[in-house]
Formats: C-alpha cells, structure tokens, sequence
C-alpha cells in the first residue's frame, strides 16, 4: 500500500488532497525565494554593498535561465510526470539555498540565485499547476486558487519572520547565514516524502476530474466530438492567436510583481522604512492576495476568464501609481491592499485560463514554452528599474514604464473570444483541412 493511499483512503476524491499538498510546496519552496527577495537584497545591499544593478542582474540570470528552462521543464513534467518532478526540484532548490549560505562574493550569489531558481521552477508551481490542471476542469480555477494560497499565506507569515530572523541591526538573530543553510537542509529533507503523495491524473486510480463519476467526452480536431474540454497538443497551441494573447497579457502583467519583489524592499528603505516595516507591507499585500486569490478563483469558474483578468490586472497597475507616492506609512499600505486586490486576483487565473483554453493534455508543455517570450519581459523590467535607479536615483520612471505597460499588456486578455469560439475556429481549420487533403 502505497503511503499516498494509506493517508487518503479510496473514495475520497484525492483532487483535493492534491490541492493542500501543492500549498504547503508552495510556502516551503517559492516563498523563502521569491517573496523573500526583498529582505534577502537588502540584508546583502548593506553587507556587501552590492548596487540595485548588481542585485537586479541575479534576479535576471534566474529569467534567462526560466526561459531555457521553461520547456525543458514544461516536457518533462509531460513525460515524466509531476511527483518525479517536485521531488528533482526541491532537492536542487535546498543545494542553492545551501550554496547560497556559504557565499562570499557577487559570482558566488548569482550561481546560487540560479540553482534556486531552476529547483523552484522544476518543482514547485509549474509540476504542481500540471496536477491541479489534471483533477479539476469545472472547479480548475477554484483548486488552482486555493493551492496558491500556500504563496500567500505563507508570504503573510514568513515573509516578516525572514525579515526578523535576518535583521542585521539587531545582535542575536540567526542571521542570513544560518537561515539559509537551515531553509536549505529542509527543502532536500521533505522532498521525498512530500513527493509520494502526488498523483499525476485520476484515471489511473478509478477517479475523473472534479470527483466525477465517470468521464466527459472531449474534443478533438480529428473526431469533432462535443465538449467544454478541449485537447491541444503544444503545436497545435502555439499556430493559434489565442496562445500569443495570453502569453504576452500573461507577461506584462507579471513585471509588476517580479519589479515590486526586486526592488520594494531597497525602495521603502530610501524612504526611510525598517527592513521590518517593509517585511509588514510585504504581508499586508499578501495577506490582501490571500483573500482575492480565493475570490479570482471563483469569479473565474463563473464568470469569463478573461474580462477578470483584465480587470484585476488594471488594479495592479493602479497600485504601482500609488507607491511612487507613497512617502508615508498609510500611503504604503495602500499599494500594499491595491497590490493585494490585483495581484491576488488575476493570480490564479492566468494559470488556470491555459487550461481553459488548450485542455490538459499538453497544459506543462504550452505553458512551458509561453515561458520564452514572458521571461524576457521579467528580465528586462527589474533589470531595467535597477538601471534606472543607479543612473537617476529614482525608481519614478521605472515605476511608471511598469505601470504603463503592465495596463497596456494584460488589455490583450479582452482579445480573446470565448473558449467556444476558439474551439469551434479550431474545428472549422480541421475540417478545411482534411477537406483539402481528401481533395
């Protein structure tokens, strides 16, 4: 009896085991990286007296690498399935974390910044999205929803300890050193038994997407049988219009939250803000996203996909104008509850709206490969604010480009037509097709 099974017995529908399990991925493996980044800079800005530039620059090895990556990734999820995956992938992210804590120089952190990053993508969202992707089609963006609450969650309560526990100004904390270390051990030391729980698909354990009884029909440009589920392969996806508006939407609305998680931490710091206020600010916009990730997920399974990405999108943007204004606490947490509306609600449905539109049996492969275009665009935008700031002392026009682009970007998603019409665009080209070959 497998240990998966002996914890869950059949009969429960397991989709939503899979989904508390892809939570808890969530808070140990992205957020000590990614919603940490901002205390991590500025404990090693004051160390090393590393520049934003030179602090910006790891975060942009981490993008080129993804942009490799994203495929090779998004194949071998496919192929080798996400339990194998989550398992290759925390091992690594621990020995970046591990590399990471012996560090003493600029070369040193953009090595370990890299190993962390290719654990984190190997194991963490991407395999464990692919899963959800796999168990869920009518609650999808509700299940996705509910895993990233582990990201947000989590980045409320951790993300201030990190900051405590880390706080060079204060003499006895663990320091950056031993926190890294000790993140690290326990990222290889849970790996394995966290893996045996994933399941890749129900099918092969007598159970159908969202718990059904049995499964539903789904099409195919070859057999033209009806259904709300499309079946894409990732060449199929990548011919269509529908996958370049979402890509490029997807991308510019993300450079809010990879430039905020760069650089919001040295930003209030200018301004006069403790490592633990910013710390608090980073918690209160999490916390907020904690909330509206779990109202996205359900405006998305009812409302159309699109138009609320949109619209939570156009909040995030709103929230980048209010912190180039924010000189005081108050004003701070402002962006930080507009940050956490927008960013907390578009979150998990521009995850989930692949899967609306391109089915799931390519879903890693399709997301994988939007990965190459949109990481260019997070690598440039944190990159590109990190430059500006070292030449104007200023992060006002970096700020506003960001804005602008993030509003501009994620309008893409009013574009799309409904996933019906795309399938029925699908069918139309199918049938012209085989038409023409059979003439």
């Amino acid at each position: 009896m497998s240990f998966a099974r002996a914890l869950f017995p059949r009969g429960i529908f397991y989709g939503w085991t899979l989904v508390g399990v892809a939570a808890f991925i969530m808070v140990i493996g992205t957020v000590p990286l990614f919603q940490g980044m901002t205390a991590w800079f500025v404990v090693l800005e004051r160390e090393f007296a590393w520049s934003r530039t030179q602090l910006s620059i790891a975060f942009s090895l981490s993008r080129v690498e993804g942009s490799i990556m994203g495929p090779v990734s998004g194949y071998l999820i496919d192929k080798l399935g996400s339990r194998r995956m989550v398992l290759i992938g925390l091992v690594i992210a621990g020995g970046g974390f591990v590399i990471m804590s012996q560090m003493t120089n600029i070369w040193h952190f953009y090595v370990a910044f890299v190993v962390m990053s290719m654990g984190v993508g190997l194991g963490t969202w991407m395999p464990m999205m692919t899963v959800l992707n796999n168990w869920f089609t009518r609650n999808r963006s509700t299940a996705m929803a509910l895993a990233m609450e582990g990201f947000l969650v989590g980045g409320m309560v951790l993300v201030p300890l990190l900051a405590f526990v880390i706080d060079p100004d204060v003499a006895g904390r663990p320091g950056w050193r031993n926190t890294a270390l000790v993140i690290g051990l326990f990222l290889v030391a849970v790996a394995f038994p966290l893996s045996r729980l994933i399941r890749n698909a129900p099918e092969p354990y007598g159970q159908f997407p969202d718990g059904e009884a049995t499964a539903r029909p789904r099409q195919t440009a070859a057999t033209g049988t009806a259904s709300d589920e499309p079946d894409y392969t990732w060449q199929e996806a990548v011919k269509t219009k529908t996958f370049w508006l979402i890509t490029m939407g997807h991308a510019c609305s993300s450079i809010v939250i990879v430039t905020i998680t760069v650089h919001l931490g040295p930003m209030l710091d200018d301004r006069g803000f403790s490592l633990q206020t910013v710390g608090w600010v980073v918690g209160a916009y999490t916390g907020v996203a904690a909330i509206f990730t779990l109202i996205g997920g359900y405006v998305g399974d009812r409302l159309p996909i699109r138009l609320a990405l949109f619209g939570f999108s156009a909040v995030q943007s709103g929230a980048v104008l209010v912190l180039m204004l924010a000189d005081s606490l108050p004003m701070a947490y402002l962006f930080a509850i507009l940050m956490g509306i927008g960013f907390g609600g578009r979150n998990p449905l521009t995850t989930a709206i692949r899967g609306v539109y391109f089915g799931r049996k390519a879903f890693a492969s399709i997301t994988g490969i939007s990965m190459i275009p949109m990481n260019v665009l997070l690598l440039a935008a944190p990159l590109f604010a990190g430059i500006m700031f070292d030449a104007t002392q200023s992060y006002a026009v970096p700020m506003g480009v960001v804005a602008i682009v993030s509003l501009a970007g994620s309008s893409l998603f009013l574009f799309l037509g409904s996933p019906e019409a795309a399938a029925n665009s699908r069918q139309r080209a199918a049938t012209a097709a085989q038409t023409s070959q059979a003439g």
